[in-house]
């Protein structure tokens, strides 16, 4: 017996539109934000187990690969939670218009980003502004 209901289209079919980008990119920094977490968790642990401990994260933290993944993880704070007012927003009743969703979306990105810079900056001044 044949099933001769539609297919749902694949995805190749669609035009890309920021409103795509916008949910996969929320996806993806949710998962980053947790593994943060766990790497949050192991800093924590490692302070309170003694000052061997605490100096090998405090290295690895410090190196390199520590460092972008600590702006990795401070960017997805940041865009994760823009994109998350935006969707409060929606979550209101607002900005259902086509345009209101290309800036705002627009808006999430930049903002997440120039967020993201200023805790760099402020992080390597270490708190002095």
């Amino acid at each position: 017996m044949t099933d001769t209901r539609p297919l749902t289209p694949h995805v190749g079919v669609y035009r890309w539109q920021i409103t795509m980008t916008m949910s996969i990119a929320h996806r993806i920094t949710g998962v980053w934000l947790a593994i943060g977490t766990l790497a949050l968790v192991y800093w924590l642990v490692a302070a309170s187990t003694g000052p061997d401990n605490f100096a090998t994260a405090h290295w690895f933290f410090g190196t390199w690969i520590g460092q972008i993944l600590m702006w990795l993880w401070t960017f997805s704070l940041f865009y994760h939670l823009c994109n998350g007012i935006r969707h409060l927003f929606w979550d209101a009743g607002q900005g259902f218009e086509i345009r209101t969703f290309y800036i705002s979306g627009y808006g999430v990105w930049v903002l997440a980003c120039v967020l993201t810079a200023m805790a760099i900056i402020f992080a390597y001044l270490g708190g002095r502004p």
